[in-house]
C-alpha cells in the first residue's frame, strides 16, 4: 500500500474516530482528546493490524520532525516577557520547585531501577532515566478552563496551575535537550569532535541565531498566509538541522518561540497561526507515535508500570513539597498535584523524539512508557482534575458574599 493511500486512510479514521465515536466517549466518560488519536495509531499500525507498516512510519520522519519543532515554539511563545512580570513571583518559585523535585526524583527512581533490570552502567543508564524524568514533568492539568468559566474569575488555584504548566513543559523540554547535548555520540569528525559543553551551546545557538534571522524576515509582517509561511519555514530549517545534528528539536524551537514572540510587534498573529497548526500537527504526532510503537519482547511490562507509579507519586509529593516551602498548601490544597496528572502532548513529542535517536539505549522502554502514561492520564485526568477542583468550587458558593473567596486569604 503506497504511503499516499495509507496517510489519505489515516486522515478519513482519524476523522472518524475523532467525531464519531471518540466525541461521545469523551462526553459520556470525561476522557481528554488526543488519547483516541494514540490509540487509533496503535489500531492501525504494525503491531495490530499492520495498515502502516514501519517503513511507511519512518517515511513520515520528517513529518514526525515538523510537529516536534512546532511543539517547542507553541511552548516558548507562551513566556511573553511583560505579561510574565505580573505574575506574582511566589507562583513561579512553587512550579519551579515542583518540576525540579519531579524531574530528579522520576530521574532517580527510575535509573536505579534500570540498573537492575538491565546489563547498563551508571553513565548508560542515565540517558534513558532523565529522558523518563523529562516525560514525567510535562503536565497538561484537565478541567481548569471549566472551572475558572463556572467561578468567572482567575482564582489561586487555577492560576498556579496554568504557570505549573508551562513551567514543566520549559523545564522537561530544557532538560530533554541538554540531555542530549551533554550524553552525544562521539562522530568521526577532523580535527576533533565536539565537546559535551559545546554540543549544550550549538543546541541553544540553533535556537538564538534562527530567531534572531527568522525575526528580521517576519518584520511587521500580519499577513496570516505568509506568516505561516515564513513560520513554517523557521521551524522546518531548524528542527530539521537539530535532527540532524542529533539534537533534540524541542529545545532550538521553543528558544525561537520565546524570541519571535518578545521582539515582534505582530506577536498575536504570530500566536494565532502556531495555534491554527498546532491541533491538526499534534494528532499527526498521536497517530505516527501509536503507529510506532513495537511491543517487542515485553521487556517494558515492568520498567512502564513502575514509571506510572513513581511519576504519580513524584507529581502529587513535588507539588505538596513546593506549596509547603512556599507557605501555599492553606491556599491550594495538600493535594493540588493531582491535577498536574495529566500529561499532553508534550509528553508524546518526547518520547517519540527518544524513539528516533539513532542507537538510543533502551529506546522501546522509553517510548512505550510515555504512550501508556499519556493514555492513562488522558482517561483519568479529567477526573482527577474534576475532585480536586470541585470540592473547593463548593466552598466558594457555600462562602457567598459575591467574589470572594474563604481560601484564597491565605498563602
Amino acid at each position: 500500500m503506497s504511503a499516499t493511500i495509507v496517510l489519505v486512510l489515516i486522515v478519513v479514521g482519524a476523522y472518524l474516530a475523532a467525531h464519531v465515536a471518540f466525541e461521545w466517549l469523551a462526553r459520556r466518560f470525561m476522557v481528554v482528546s488526543g488519547a483516541e488519536y494514540l490509540l487509533l495509531g496503535i489500531l492501525l499500525g504494525p503491531s495490530v493490524s499492520g495498515l502502516i507498516r514501519p517503513g511507511v512510519v519512518g517515511g513520515f520522519a520528517p513529518l514526525m520532525t515538523l510537529a516536534l519543532g512546532w511543539i517547542g515554539a507553541v511552548i516558548g511563545a507562551q513566556f511573553f516577557v511583560p505579561a510574565l512580570v505580573r505574575v506574582p513571583g511566589s507562583l513561579f518559585r512553587i512550579a519551579f520547585i515542583e518540576a525540579v523535585l519531579s524531574l530528579a526524583v522520576v530521574s532517580a527512581a527510575m535509573g536505579a531501577l534500570l540498573l537492575q533490570l538491565f546489563p547498563l552502567d551508571l553513565q548508560a543508564a542515565v540517558l534513558p532515566a532523565v529522558a523518563l524524568g523529562a516525560i514525567a514533568t510535562a503536565s497538561a492539568p484537565s478541567g481548569i478552563a471549566l472551572v475558572s468559566r463556572i467561578l468567572g474569575r482567575r482564582g489561586p488555584l487555577v492560576q498556579q496551575l496554568e504557570v505549573a504548566t508551562a513551567v514543566d513543559a520549559a523545564v522537561a523540554i530544557t532538560a530533554f535537550g541538554l540531555l542530549l547535548g551533554i550524553i552525544h555520540p562521539v562522530p568521526d569528525v577532523v580535527p576533533r569532535a565536539p565537546t559535551a559543553t559545546e554540543w549544550v551551546v550549538i543546541s541553544l545557538a540553533i535556537g538564538i541565531v534562527g530567531g534572531a534571522l527568522f525575526h528580521l524576515f517576519l518584520g511587521g509582517e500580519r499577513n496570516i498566509d505568509r506568516l505561516f509561511i515564513a513560520l513554517a519555514g523557521a521551524i522546518i530549517l531548524t528542527s530539521g538541522a537539530a535532527a540532524y545534528l542529533r539534537l533534540s528539536p524541542l529545545l532550538p524551537t521553543m528558544i525561537i518561540g520565546a524570541i519571535l514572540v518578545n521582539t515582534s510587534a505582530n506577536r498575536d498573529e504570530i500566536k494565532e497561526v502556531l495555534g491554527r497548526v498546532e491541533r491538526p500537527l499534534y494528532f499527526a504526532l498521536l497517530i505516527f507515535a501509536g503507529a510506532a510503537w513495537e511491543p517487542g519482547a515485553g521487556a517494558w511490562a515492568l520498567p512502564a508500570t513502575i514509571f506510572l507509579a513513581v511519576r504519580m507519586a513524584a507529581k502529587i509529593g513535588a507539588a505538596w513539597a513546593a506549596a509547603a516551602v512556599s507557605g501555599a498548601v492553606p491556599a491550594l490544597g495538600a493535594g493540588w498535584g493531582r491535577a498536574l496528572l495529566g500529561q499532553g502532548g508534550l509528553a508524546v513529542a518526547i518520547a517519540l523524539n527518544y524513539r528516533l535517536i539513532e542507537h538510543a539505549l533502551l529506546a522501546n522502554v522509553v517510548f512505550t512508557a510515555g504512550l501508556l502514561s499519556v493514555l492513562l492520564t488522558d482517561l483519568i485526568s479529567a477526573r482527577v482534575a474534576d475532585a480536586v477542583l470541585w470540592p473547593r468550587l463548593r466552598r466558594v458558593r457555600k462562602g457567598g458574599r459575591g467574589e470572594q473567596r474563604p481560601d484564597t486569604r491565605q498563602g
